[in-house]
């Protein structure tokens, strides 16, 4: 018999598998972008919400998935095996997230975030400038993934599933969702154990946590290497998504949307990461496609000196930011888990049957005595 919490995940995993069957490919993109950027959001959470470190090159690590998988799937390059050449993507961020570790397992605070910042500017000028890898500043295309010769793109024969022709959007979807249960219940897996437990007591003393036995500088390493392999792997995630990878996107703004992400939807938490990811990146795509429905924004390409949807979008996810750092420092998921205990306090509680008082017992009669 299925638990109920069992039964909600399986309800939200049925639910999620729906989309592709009904909507257009604009609504897959955003969900493919927003299943990318959970991932990556979910890495920064265990770096900067759980281990307390300050990360401003999460983008950099992104980049390094992208073009890793780019490069080393693509031509000019090792032609390896899209699937091969993923994994090695992803070991390849966490390979240079260690490379930086022993700095983040010295440094901590502003001083942490002062060196991240080094890594996207240092990133980005390689991207400009290795063109043999990169592509320099026009990019390179991405090699579709193949996985046991089921490719997640256009192809010949087409796919055709109840009806629904599946295109690249449709098959990514599933990957998408695959990658981001797969970083959930690790994540989730990871803060519950013991390895979650020693970074929340390095992230609220260093001190107090080395005296329990905590070896702080390989837990600091270790996160950050972590939370490297899962912006690695949001990255290439993206690639697939993009089709094209550019510099000009892995900058500093990303960076910046990323530490949003995980402010809006709450430090620690892995549904919040989640949250504030669907939110930054859903945002500015809805406000693109209905700019001339809304008021004081302005399509793309108007008049100059207008507000442009992007540029909306940043205005009022920084206007969340405020808020939530006023009102709910928690986040999102600690504003939503407030509200579900004030429901259930407020719930009106039917008695169980240990509780049902029972009814009053008749006086015992006294004994007539014979003479």
């Amino acid at each position: 018999m299925l638990t109920r919490r069992r039964a909600s995940l399986l309800l939200v995993a049925v639910v999620l598998c729906l989309p592709p069957f009904y909507l257009d490919a604009f609504w897959l993109r955003i969900g493919l972008f927003s299943m990318a950027a959970a991932i990556g959001a979910i890495g920064l959470a265990l770096l900067s919400g759980t281990a307390g470190q300050l990360s401003l090159g999460h983008a950099f690590f992104l980049a390094v998935g992208a073009y890793g998988y780019a490069w080393l799937a693509g031509e000019p390059g090792p032609g390896l095996p899209p699937a091969v050449a993923a994994l090695l993507a992803v070991l390849l961020a966490g390979a240079a997230g260690g490379l930086f570790s022993p700095v983040a397992a010295r440094v901590k605070g502003i001083y942490l975030g002062i060196a991240t910042l080094a890594l996207v500017f240092l990133g980005h000028h390689v991207l400009l400038t290795a063109d043999s890898v990169t592509g320099g500043f026009n990019g390179r295309s991405v090699p579709p993934l193949t996985l046991g010769g089921f490719t997640f793109a256009e192809s010949d024969p087409e796919l055709t599933v109840l009806g629904v022709p599946f295109g690249a959007e449709e098959r990514l979807w599933f990957l998408g969702l695959t990658l981001f249960a797969f970083t959930w219940f690790t994540a989730r897996g990871l803060l519950r154990g013991r390895p979650g437990r020693a970074l929340a007591a390095l992230r609220d003393s260093e001190t107090a946590a080395a005296v329990m036995g905590v070896d702080v500088a390989r837990h600091r390493s270790a996160a950050f290497v972590v939370s490297s392999m899962y912006a690695g792997l949001a990255g290439v995630l993206l690639a697939l998504a993009f089709r094209r990878v550019v510099p000009d996107y892995f900058s500093l703004a990303l960076s910046v949307d990323y530490l949003a992400m995980i402010v809006i939807g709450g430090l620690g938490s892995v549904a919040g990461a989640t949250a504030g990811a669907v939110f930054v990146t859903a945002l500015p795509l809805l406000m693109t496609r209905y700019a001339d429905q809304l008021p004081l924004v302005t399509a793309p390409g108007s008049a100059e000196g207008a507000v442009g949807p992007t540029e909306a979008a940043r205005y009022l996810y920084g206007a969340a930011i405020v808020l939530v750092l006023l009102y709910a420092p928690d986040g999102l998921h600690g504003l939503t888990r407030r509200l579900r205990d004030r429901v259930r306090r407020h719930r009106p509680r039917t008695p169980t049957p240990e509780t049902v008082p029972s009814p009053p017992q008749p006086a015992a009669r006294p004994k007539e005595h014979t003479p």
